[in-house]
């Protein structure tokens, strides 16, 4: 694989199910490095398997298709040019689209009403005068922001306050369609849902007086008209995604439990929770249906779906995504998808179950499980460059923990020079999927070593929660037992071996080069490695180095990487986006001065106009220049 080949690997949306279940519309998407930008259609695709896939809309970037509940329309969202994307409409029979919202800063995902004649959303309000509501007042001359909050900004959005998410709720079939706008504070409001019978929308929501101090979330429901908002959630959790039972007695959601503190995310288990949504005097407790020490949702469906007999749920498991069906009443999940690869969103209707589906050879296909069968519906990975196989490794940390991850070899017999590959998080997970890195860097000759040390999600709580307080020395353990473990090998080159990662693996790459010599050169992207400055310089800085390294200033200070800077011998490349609020441009700057001031062998590249998420969602131009430098790089010192 070579950088360039990202553009012919397509990412599969999550799908939406005809009533019926007979079709599936879901987004493909594609980097286009002619246009340099990404390109998003909707395609149909019948899950009996009677006709191929075919491509269904034909703008540049539609996204987020729903059917309506009688199956007569499609409703999504389409940007046109620059613009934002907005609400559009079609016909399932046949038709053009139709464009029926005009919000400045664009529209998000469309809900439809159970009797098909109106569709709920969020939509961001700008401030009078903001983001080019008002002619001739561009960023640089709008008014000045006061701050007020700890919570004000977020990567790869920008400041928020000045531009709040409300409810709004439109008929898309009226002659001119105006949208209701339901809620106005100074809060977000988002992930809306309706109740069965169409009088209710449940929402997510922030309103709880010490909300600037912690991050948790309630469930809301107001009335279709905009009156009577109540409290659902007695604001103990993280909750997202709720969705009404077929009756409206019960609303199902993803929830965390942040702790007392309610800030106690890291390595927090996503799990699937019941609340009533019958009016009481106070928020009544919510019931968690997924043991906490088990189960940990990792899918990307947006929505909590629910079947007949239960609710569907995408759990992490070493590296997997399993699509598991939840009892309503909790109990022992059935097990519908398994297997070594990731379930990544899926839905149900009439009793047929579609999911995206990646595994080690694809970037994703959808599948139907009928009656229990299941069948691939799509071949996209025909058109993508064939990638090569990942070998599974299980070492054994010092302690006698075993460490689970993945290699993958270039072709030919060796000796292979290797690079080590730290993910980011640090509660996350490499898995079974052509990770487009791992495949580059293999197909320029490189064995790559990666996987998930303790403090990675997939493996239980008590994995994820081993790091905290001592991330640096914790984690070193576990990634030194997997690499010492694949360099057995004798097609792999023990004396050629490079380091690199992205945010926590960032942070990892740095701390290792500053304990240790063995690495011939490394490469330490968009990290934290000066904890002291990224607490008041991120985004989640108010609340992350304490949750994760203790609140211990001079204990920070041992656990920041820049502390050992001056024990770094090993050729670094710092990579960085200017406009990363997650890991911000100081974190990379500050190291590489205080390598450069005294004669140390650093590199610093900088992209323009990005944020923390350059290496997945960057411009495609940008992707291939980052993969080029990488590879000239690792070609200078290990090659």
């Amino acid at each position: 694989m070579l950088p360039t080949d990202i553009a012919a690997f397509r990412k599969l949306g999550a799908p939406t199910l005809s009533p019926t279940g007979d079709r599936a519309v879901l987004t493909v998407s594609h980097p286009d490095l002619d246009e340099n930008e990404y390109v998003s259609q909707l395609w149909l695709i019948p899950t009996d398997g009677s006709a191929p896939p075919r491509q269904l809309t034909h703008g540049r970037k539609d996204s987020a298709p729903r059917f309506s509940p009688d199956g007569r329309w499609l409703a999504f969202l389409r940007a046109v040019g620059d613009g934002k994307p907005q609400l559009h409409v079609m016909p399932t029979d046949g038709g053009d689209p139709r464009s029926v919202t005009d919000h400045p800063l664009g529209a998000g995902a469309p809900v439809w009403s159970p009797d098909s004649r109106a569709i709920a959303y969020a939509a961001r309000v700008p401030e009078p005068g903001r983001y080019g509501t008002e002619e001739k007042i561009s960023p640089d001359k709008e008014p000045p922001r006061r701050i007020t909050g700890l919570q004000y900004r977020e990567d790869d959005i920008g400041f928020l306050a000045d531009r709040r998410r409300h409810l709004f709720v439109i008929d898309p079939f009226a002659e001119k369609a105006e949208p209701k706008q339901l809620t106005d504070s100074d809060v977000d409001e988002t992930e809306v849902t309706w109740s069965p019978d169409g009088q209710t929308l449940a929402f997510v929501s922030r309103r709880h007086a010490d909300r600037e101090q912690d991050m948790r979330t309630d469930i809301f429901a107001i009335a279709a008209d905009g009156s009577g908002l109540r409290q659902i959630t007695a604001t103990s959790l993280y909750a997202a995604q709720p969705t009404f039972a077929p009756d409206g007695s019960t609303i199902y959601f993803y929830g965390e439990d942040l702790g007392p503190s309610g800030r106690a995310f890291v390595g927090s288990q996503t799990g699937l929770f019941a609340v009533s949504a019958i009016p009481a005097a106070s928020a009544p407790q919510a019931t968690r249906l997924t043991d906490p020490e088990t189960y940990n949702a990792g899918d990307g469906t947006g929505v909590t779906v629910l079947a007949e007999t239960g609710v569907l749920f995408g759990n992490e498991n070493r590296g997997g995504i399993e699509l598991l069906r939840v009892p309503f009443d909790g109990g022992e999940p059935e097990p519908l998808l398994t297997g070594a690869r990731q379930v990544q969103s899926f839905a149900v209707a009439a009793g047929i179950v579609v999911a995206v589906v990646v595994d080690a050879g694809s970037s994703g296909e959808l599948v139907v499980l009928r009656d229990g069968v299941e069948r691939v519906l799509t071949d996209f990975r025909a058109g993508q460059p064939a990638v090569l196989p990942m070998e599974e490794l299980t070492a054994s940390a010092p302690d006698g923990y075993p460490v689970h991850g993945w290699l993958v070899r270039p072709e030919g017999d060796g000796p292979h020079p290797v690079l080590l590959m730290i993910h980011g998080g640090p509660f996350a997970q490499y898995g079974w999927m052509p990770f487009d890195e791992a495949q580059v860097y293999a197909g320029a000759g490189y064995a790559v070593v990666y996987g998930n040390p303790r403090g990675s999600s997939g493996y239980g709580a008590a994995h994820g929660d081993f790091i905290k307080g001592d991330v640096g020395e914790r984690s070193a353990a576990d990634l030194l037992a997997l690499l010492d473990h694949a360099l057995t090998r004798p097609e792999l080159d023990g004396d050629r071996v490079g380091v690199l990662g992205g945010s926590h693996g960032g942070f990892m790459t740095s701390w290792l080069i500053g304990h240790t010599d063995r690495f011939a050169a490394a490469i330490s992207e968009r990290a934290v490695n000066s904890i002291d400055s990224f607490t008041g310089a991120s985004d989640i800085g108010w609340v992350f180095p304490d949750e994760l390294y203790g609140p211990d200033l001079e204990r920070q200070r041992e656990q920041s990487p820049l502390t050992y800077a001056d024990k770094i011998s090993t050729p670094v490349l710092i990579i960085h986006s200017e406009q990363d609020w997650r890991c911000p441009l100081e974190q990379g700057q500050r190291l590489y001065v205080s390598l450069r001031r005294r004669g140390a062998e650093v590199e610093m590249l900088l992209f323009p106009g990005e944020g923390h998420e350059l290496s997945r969602s960057g411009l495609p131009s940008h992707r291939v220049a980052r993969f080029d430098a990488v590879l000239e790089w690792f070609g200078r010192y290990l090659q």
